[in-house]
């Protein structure tokens, strides 16, 4: 056995996804960084060992352009590229190389932390605050007793253990529904918690395949599990996670109970397949069972603030928001899998909300900051927060934070969120509706021009694609439109079986964030005559204050249709409405919108001038989606080589130039999920654009390329330039082609 002790800026403990993000946030701002996890792998729930889906804010595509950015984001479209098919191992692989590509970061696998040295350093308001120095884990493989020593620590165990040895404050269980004002939480507080699920993937083998359970396996038909879920041959994975048990016991300290019940379960479910005669699985064999149960909750730390359902259903603008989410709030029965109700009742939010700073570090430990499901927020609202890509921008909030505190040897409590907002923003993370000011950033102040730019917002129109189907209108359907300046002259492509009326409305989401029908504007009724593919003037105009989203909803009418064209637009969603089911307990917009049938198709429109993508709005310090698309794009050409297009930004005078960050646009309306959720088509989005050049204009008015980038992936590309200490008077970027997109699309350009 060998004793270590190891000092470093920042100690992260937990590698689930929320502490590899807290790690990789941290260690990329300069901190040196231990990151402890006690599993061989990284990944926590969504590794090879648990197999958990990386869900987020998206919630399965009912929220809209809400795909978490940040190294969330680049995680997203990294394995989208390199494991389109959702192997886990590979997801493994790449978390591990996304950690070993910081030189910064210390690895510690296998290492179980079991000891935290904290004591009083000071007083708070309501008794003595605490201070962590240092904690003690065993690597069990390599006998060896590490030390660790810093001056910021991060628990991202989920579970909270480190917090809750150093005497951080914390909660277990439900609180009572007047605490907080909730009316999803129960009368009485108690401790009943979300259980734990254990996963089983199947696959045929091509030959018949026997399967004799072991003595352990459960008896299911026994229980009311196969009147009250639903069981498939084929289904694998997180298309069972419902198998959840241990809600009324304790989640940590009866984890083997609840992992015996478990595999009792699942061993019984696959008999139940096998030998019941009631599903077609001769030739399918088990080929994987988990043996780490993923739990879902257990203490929950406070900060000074408790996130709650209010905050989530009222998304609540907070000044020192520093992530998103948008998962429902989604709350199991205490029994799970044996509850006579359903598995999960879920409510939604208009749209994505905010995170505030003040959930993710302790009321009571100076040097404590936490991420992932053990932040502090109630039971009601952790139903939503716990999903893994939201943990994971906890992660990278926390761990920019932790960064920060650690360079300017401040505590959390203290830190100046405006400063640690702008280095999230300048990171590309995702926190929405705050636009970055960036003292250090010239093309915020300079001229922006491109070589041609997309002015007119329609699809379906003479000389653009010809629309190649027709939707009949057997429900109502939606259309959001970005409204930059004014919305004056909306037209659709119809067709009518016989004279009849068409009513027409448009919301406005309110929000920059919704893309929901919240508050209604306008009605009109028009008189559409018998015939084919005609053009209708709706005649709604609309001049918001600011540059907004509209939302169209055009009445269901059996004898209508509308045209479908195939290219999508930049910022425009097609929708159809989906009745609400009976079971849910309140009027959730999300849930009655959808695009499953529509998805990258349009309704045939013409909406007129736009500036919506004028080059401007790639250095309008926005880098998401908020109210409109703020990216430029350019003239499409039908070409996916183009002739180069190109965006230039200049100053009147030459500015100083060492660094060019591009950011591209990768679609975050596209749901990328991974471990076999769903399999989107293209490996690489096919907005992103694929090859380009940076160049500098010369004092003698000529461009020198400084960087070319081929056969790009990426949305976030870093340019340093190789001779430091260069000027000019303006930046040009080059787009050569796309990977698939008709025309060049650049969020943002920045230049220091």
């Amino acid at each position: 056995m060998r004793s270590e002790n190891v000092r470093h800026d920042i100690t992260v403990v937990g590698g689930g996804l929320a502490g590899t993000c807290a790690a990789i946030a941290a260690a990329r701002l300069g901190a040196s960084v231990a990151l402890v996890t006690n599993r061989p792998v990284l990944g926590g729930n969504s590794s090879s060992e648990v197999r958990v889906w990386v869900v987020g804010a998206t919630g399965h595509g009912k929220n809209h352009f809400a795909r978490e950015g940040g190294i969330m984001g680049e995680l997203f479209v990294e394995n989208q590229y390199r494991n389109i098919d959702g192997n886990p191992y590979i997801w493994d692989a790449l978390l591990l190389d996304l950690v070993r590509a910081e030189p910064g970061i210390s690895l510690y696998l296998n290492t179980d932390v079991r000891e935290v040295e904290a004591g009083a350093c000071g007083a708070s308001g309501d008794g003595p605050e605490r201070r962590i120095s240092a904690l003690t884990g065993w690597t069990m493989g390599s006998e060896r007793l590490i030390r660790f020593e810093s001056d910021v620590f991060l628990d991202c165990t989920g579970d909270g253990l480190v917090g809750f040895l150093a005497g951080a404050k914390h909660r277990i269980g439900r609180e009572a529904r007047a605490e907080y004002g909730e009316d999803w939480a129960p009368e009485v507080a108690d401790d009943v918690t979300l259980g734990s699920t254990l996963l089983f993937y199947t696959k045929d083998a091509g030959h018949p395949v026997a399967f004799v359970p072991p003595s352990f396996a459960k008896d299911i038909s026994k229980t009311s599990i196969p009147e009250r879920r639903i069981i498939k041959a084929g289904d694998n994975g997180c298309a069972y996670w419902w198998i959840e048990f241990g809600g009324e016991l304790d989640t940590v300290h009866d984890n083997e109970e609840i992992r015996d019940e478990l595999w009792s379960v699942v061993y019984g479910i696959w008999d139940h397949i096998k030998n019941s005669g009631q599903f077609d699985a001769e030739t399918m064999t088990l080929e994987w069972v988990g043996s780490i149960p993923g739990k879902r909750e257990y203490r929950r730390f406070l900060g000074d603030h408790v996130l709650t359902q209010g905050d989530i259903l009222g998304q609540t603008e907070f000044d020192d928001r520093v992530a998103f989410g948008g998962w429902s709030i989604d709350l199991h029965p205490a029994r799970g899998m044996y509850a006579a109700e359903d598995g999960a009742k879920q409510r939604f939010a208009d749209g994505v909300y905010h995170i505030p700073y003040r959930s993710l570090y302790s009321a009571n430990v100076s040097n404590l900051l936490f991420a992932g499901r053990d932040i502090s927020a109630s039971h009601v609202a952790f139903g939503s927060t716990r999903v893994m890509a939201t943990c994971a921008t906890l992660g990278q909030a926390a761990g920019t934070a932790a960064a920060l505190c650690a360079a300017g040897s401040v505590s959390p409590s203290g830190l100046d969120v405006a400063a640690l907002q702008r280095t999230l923003l300048r990171e590309d993370a995702s926190v929405v509706g705050i636009a970055l000011e960036d003292p250090d950033d010239h093309a915020a102040r300079g001229t922006v021009t491109a070589s041609s730019t997309l002015t007119r917002l329609a699809s379906g129109t003479p000389g653009s694609p010809a629309p190649t189907a027709s939707w009949p209108l057997a429900a109502d359907a939606g259309i959001v439109l970005p409204v930059d300046p004014a919305l004056d002259e909306l037209s659709l492509l119809v067709d009518a079986t016989q004279d009849t009326e068409l009513i027409v409305e448009l919301h406005d989401p309110e929000l920059g964030q919704n893309y929901v029908p919240r508050k209604l504007l306008d009605t009109v009724r028009l008189a559409v005559p018998a015939g084919a593919e005609q053009w209708v003037k709706t005649g709604l105009s609309w001049s918001p204050t600011s540059p907004r989203n509209a939302f169209l909803v055009v009445k269901a009418n059996p004898d209508v249709s509308l045209r479908v064209a195939e290219q999508g637009v930049p910022g425009v969603l097609c929708l159809s409405r989906i009745p609400l089911r009976p079971k849910d307990e309140a009027p959730q917009l999300l849930r009655e919108w959808t695009d499953t049938d529509l998805r990258h198709r349009v309704f045939s429109f013409d909406a007129g001038s736009t500036a919506a993508f004028a080059p401007a709005k790639s250095v309008d310090g926005y880098a998401r989606p908020f109210g409109g698309p703020h990216m430029w794009v350019g003239e499409p050409d039908g070409q996916q080589r183009l002739h180069p297009q190109w965006l230039q930004v200049a100053w009147p005078e030459p500015v100083p130039v060492a660094r060019i960050e591009v950011v591209l646009d990768d679609d975050v309306d596209e749901d990328l999920i991974n471990l076999h959720h769903h399999r989107t088509p293209e490996p690489v989005m096919p907005t992103l654009v694929r090859d380009y050049r940076v160049e500098l204009r010369t004092p003698a008015g000529e461009w020198e390329s400084v960087a070319r980038v081929t056969a790009n992936r990426r949305r976030r590309n870093v340019h340093v330039l190789q001779a430091p200490g260069r000027t000019t008077s303006a930046v040009r970027i080059v787009v050569e082609s796309t990977n698939g997109a008709p025309s060049a699309h650049v969020v943002a350009v920045r230049v220091y």
